[in-house]
């Protein structure tokens, strides 16, 4: 028998004849102190964002990457890159088809091993989606997934995330239960409130130094 499992039978006999505690949870708890009215999301989402220098716009679900194009052209940014796989990468890519912008649009649809130089070097610029927002906070999540990897937020500097305005939620609890988080979670979660930034060197606040410098925000309305 492995030590596993001398480990686990111990517990187990250790449990005999024990009465599990009731679960006494209280709900209230976490979601009264933070709930807001549904016009109030996007205010209070923005005030708290923009407080520690997150950039963000209101649009229309049809007409962001509009919005897009022109952000990297206010930077004289040379590259994007993006998710070919995901519904907003395919948005995306039509219209950089149609309007020939000369910035160049760049597929993450390889092992980070293919172009690892490429990546941590020469990209200016990413575009990810969200699974939404948290009002109480002033936090985007995202979902990691294997057509939107991690380093898709992390590495570029800078990050433009997409967050449909009907999926901002009042609290981390309520986004949990409405989106059935118990059924299954990835490997990796993020929230985020701002961009990357950091004060341990002499206490002097710097931006860029674990992440992304800039981060901006697209909130995306029904058209």
């Amino acid at each position: 028998m492995s030590a596993r499992s001398n480990i686990l039978n111990k517990l187990r006999s250790g449990l005999a004849g024990s009465i599990p505690r009731p679960d006494d949870f209280d709900e209230r708890l976490v979601t009264e102190p933070w709930q807001y009215a549904p016009e109030d999301r996007i205010t209070r989402l923005r005030n708290l964002m923009e407080a520690v220098h997150t950039e963000i716009h209101q649009v229309s679900s049809d007409n962001w990457p509009e919005k897009v194009a022109a952000i990297l052209a206010e930077r004289d940014l040379a590259n994007l890159v993006h998710a070919p796989a995901t519904a907003h990468g395919q948005q995306l890519a039509e219209y950089w088809q149609q309007s020939g912008s000369s910035v160049q649009l760049l597929a993450y649809d390889r092992p980070v091993e293919e172009w690892k130089e490429e990546l941590f070097w020469e990209v200016d610029a990413s575009i990810t989606g969200t699974v939404g927002a948290i009002a109480a906070t002033g936090s985007l999540v995202l979902w990691p997934d294997r057509h939107e990897p991690r380093l898709m937020s992390l590495l570029p500097p800078l990050h433009i995330a997409l967050l449909k305005a009907s999926e901002i939620e009042d609290n981390l609890y309520a986004m949990m239960q409405r989106q059935n988080w118990s059924a299954g979670l990835p490997t990796n979660l993020l929230l985020v409130s701002g961009p990357s930034k950091t004060a341990d060197i002499e206490q002097v606040l710097a931006y860029g130094a674990h992440g992304p410098k800039e981060l901006v925000v697209l909130i995306l309305e029904d058209a």
